[in-house]
């Protein structure tokens, strides 16, 4: 497994809409397996394809590893079928916007779709902050991020931060 560099914004590649993954294969496991000891060396808890440079529909997480327990998740060509109405605001970071943490209004419970590295479609219905997570990390395959998530204001606030 390699550790790969993660992509810094303003870079052009996370606010671009990734393609599908297609079938797993050996590449796709390789890829998965260094997204993951990236996220872990970053130390991160999520990381999607675009912020390693690979415009494909595939991103990574583990909620609970920095509480001792490692639950990692390669999901692969997901989807977010369902949002609740209920929403939380809380801080989020990305590890694409280093040293900068947003307040982040997100969907308290979602169920996700996704073929995981067995080439299987899983379904699961995400609460918390693995559903803040995912949504996190299913916004940069569709090239969003923090920044395009909060007020003008707070952007322009959030932006003075992370230019200094």
């Amino acid at each position: 497994m390699t550790v790969l560099p993660i992509l810094r914004w303003p870079d052009v590649r996370l606010a671009t809409r990734c393609m599908p993954v297609g079938p797993v294969d050996d590449a796709t496991a390789r890829l998965a397996a260094d997204m993951l000891e990236t996220m872990y060396a970053a130390p991160g808890r999520g990381l999607a394809a675009p912020q390693v440079g690979v415009l494909r529909r595939i991103f990574v997480m583990d909620t609970t590893w920095k509480e001792g327990t490692r639950s990692p998740r390669v999901c692969i060509d997901p989807d977010i079928l369902w949002m609740s109405d209920t929403r939380a605001e809380g801080p989020e970071g990305c590890l694409s916007i280093p040293g900068v943490t947003m307040q982040v209004r997100r969907a308290q419970a979602i169920r996700l779709r996704w073929t995981g590295l067995d080439g299987k479609l899983h379904e699961q219905e995400l609460h918390d902050f693995d559903a803040i997570c995912a949504q996190h990390e299913f916004d940069h395959l569709d090239g969003i991020v923090i920044f395009d998530r909060i007020s003008p204001e707070a952007r322009a606030r959030a932006l003075a931060e992370y230019e200094t």
